[in-house]
């Protein structure tokens, strides 16, 4: 039986088949969905190296979207990687539900391939290396959601560059 072709609007969740649709080279954006801020990363065409974009403050669902739009405008994406928030168990709860919608609206508005990563810890993780490195309370503030955007991105990128 053949398998249907995959449609823009329904994100992957396997490495592989995400893979297989990117073209060789173009840049990722990494999307870190928080309850209270939006965290964009990207990478550079070669997909070899992630960097913190921006972060988006949270309203309205809608508000939300066309301020992800409006700071990718002119930009020229492969694909997209977006933040999974499941449980530690591996379930599936309200936080992930919110990054698959999100995955969702985004693979539909800008037709390119987008991959759910999970992130679970991730900004846990960054928030330690953030301490690490001596940056205050503020400038974490300031910049988490970015850093955890590409912190996701740049797991992606390297579970890709393994294939």
């Amino acid at each position: 039986m053949i398998s249907p072709p995959h449609s823009p609007s329904r994100p992957f969740r396997d490495l592989r088949e995400f893979y297989a649709e990117l073209p060789v080279k173009g840049a990722l954006l990494g999307v870190d969905p928080g309850d209270r801020r939006i965290g964009l990363a990207i990478s550079d065409a070669q997909r070899l190296i992630a960097s913190p974009l921006a972060t988006l403050s949270k309203t309205r669902r809608e508000q939300d979207y066309s301020g992800m739009v409006a700071a990718l405008a002119g930009r020229s994406l492969a694909g997209i990687v977006v933040g999974w928030a499941r449980n530690l168990d591996g379930r599936s709860g309200p936080a992930a539900q919110k990054s698959a919608a999100l995955a969702h609206f985004l693979a539909a508005r800008f037709e390119r391939p987008t991959l759910l990563w999970d992130e679970r810890l991730s900004t846990a993780a960054v928030t330690r290396s953030l301490i690490e490195g001596d940056a205050s309370r503020r400038r974490r503030a300031e910049i988490i959601d970015e850093t955890a955007a590409a912190y996701i991105l740049q797991g992606a990128i390297d579970a890709l560059g393994n294939l």
